[in-house]
């Protein structure tokens, strides 16, 4: 069997009836589009545990990803968005080796592999076109798209001018149209505090400004994997730790059909090919939706919840395997928790040593809400290797905690895509057109 295919011995799933394939003696690979972000890290978990190994480009020397038993390689590459063309051309180099069954986006490379599919010939990977991805990388875009759909969000509006700020009322969210890891999102309790995070969006001039009310509600995440359109997979959790951003650092996951629902008419509306989550608010499972990413994020409790979102996207690359006839849902019920994430959402929400300690402390004894819960970011007993950025970063915030902000936006900016990298692959004449 040639290096990285997959052993073709149907196994059905009694639960969905959908068909996967065991993995042969030897292990296919696949290549992960960046190693920093925590995603990254629970795509390696995921596959790893799964019987995959990996290998990761990423500009940064010793990135999370790299420190696991089944991460085979790093390559460094420049930065996304410093040279976008240099990092397409050298993924594709690693792609045409043939070593590596897919080349999966961890992150918000799935834009750029879908602005650059050209320059990408020997790189099947699994994202939407263009012309989808304009819809909903711009809060402000995603935001009328999910009017168009007649889907619930809470009221908003752009920002063209101060008075702008004050139409919703008080308090309000302002968000900047292109933003990762929750850094383009500021809480205003009056207009001062609007109108200073309005005037550090548009000094960054990351796009245009929205301003959104407040969703009431437990915080919520729908997320699923689409064929041209045709919802085949799909996970909800809730939040039960706040990590870096206001993210969800600990897991649980829910039965809230009303979303996915909603998640199948977006994508259907779009044509959507690949993956796509959703963010949003609930009350009984009634959701308003807050935010979007254009592809899967840390996927590490819909493996546990039964639905291995990394595997199946690996076959929806390749054509493989058979894909689900109906969508298979993630089972409720399932805990998971992130320890370093929760370490790091703790220094940036409370910032005192003593609340760092704590919370690490709960993580890791699991108590209430994290009982029965498991590691998906750091298993250390699974994945030794997966200690050391535990450690690093446990010490690192506890040294200091106000630089955790400040570490975590440098740690963005590693795999970040801006929409000037974008731009700088848009052929000439479009790129008039749009402005």
């Amino acid at each position: 069997m040639p290096h990285g295919r997959l052993e073709q011995r149907p196994l059905v799933c009694s639960r969905t009836g959908w068909c996967t394939y065991r993995i042969g003696m030897n292990r296919p690979r696949v290549l992960l589009s960046e190693a920093s972000s925590l995603t990254a890290r629970e795509f390696v978990t995921v596959l790893g545990q799964g019987g995959i190994d990996v290998e990761v480009v990423s500009a940064s020397s010793l990135p999370i990803a790299r420190f696991s038993r089944w991460c085979k390689a790093l390559h460094r590459v420049r930065a996304p968005s410093i040279d976008p063309r240099g990092y397409l051309h050298a993924v594709d180099a690693l792609m045409a080796s043939g070593r590596f069954v897919a080349l999966l986006p961890t992150h918000e490379q799935a834009w750029l592999f879908a602005v650059g599919r050209d320059l990408l010939p020997n790189s099947p990977v699994p994202v939407a076109s263009a012309e989808a991805f304009d819809r909903v990388e711009s809060k402000v875009a995603f935001a009328r798209a999910i009017d168009e759909v007649g889907l619930a969000q809470p009221a908003w509006h752009g920002v063209e001018r101060e008075e702008h700020l004050d139409l919703l009322g008080f308090p309000v969210w302002v968000k900047a149209a292109f933003s990762t890891a929750g850094r383009g999102v500021r809480h205003a309790r009056d207009h001062a505090q609007a109108l200073s995070a309005w005037r550090a969006f548009s000094a960054e001039g990351i796009g245009a400004v929205m301003v959104q009310a407040p969703a009431s509600g437990t915080y919520a995440q729908v997320q699923g994997l689409f064929d041209h359109g045709r919802l085949f997979a799909a996970a909800v959790s809730e939040q039960l730790a706040i990590g870096a951003g206001g993210s969800a650092a600990a897991r649980l996951s829910v039965d809230h059909p009303l979303a996915v629902d909603a998640l199948s008419r977006f994508g259907a509306h779009l044509n959507w090919h690949g993956g796509l989550d959703l963010d949003y608010f609930h009350r009984d499972g009634l959701p308003q939706f807050i935010e979007c990413n254009p592809r899967i994020t840390e996927p590490g409790n819909a493996a546990a919840a039964g639905v291995n979102l990394p595997r199946l996207m690996i076959a929806l690359a390749t054509g493989d395997e058979r894909l689900p006839e109906t969508p298979a849902i993630a089972r409720p019920g399932v805990r998971t928790r992130s320890t370093l994430a929760i370490a790091i959402g703790a220094a940036e929400t409370a910032g005192t040593r003593r609340a760092i300690m704590a919370a690490i402390s709960r993580a890791v004894s699991r108590r209430p809400p994290l009982q029965n819960s498991t590691e998906v970011l750091t298993p250390v007993v699974a994945d030794p290797p997966s200690l050391v950025p535990l450690l690093i970063a446990a010490a690192t915030v506890l040294a200091r905690p106000s630089n955790v902000t400040k570490l975590a936006g440098d740690i963005v900016r590693r795999y970040g895509v801006t929409p000037d990298a974008i731009q700088t692959l848009v052929p000439t004449a479009e790129r008039h057109q749009t402005h």
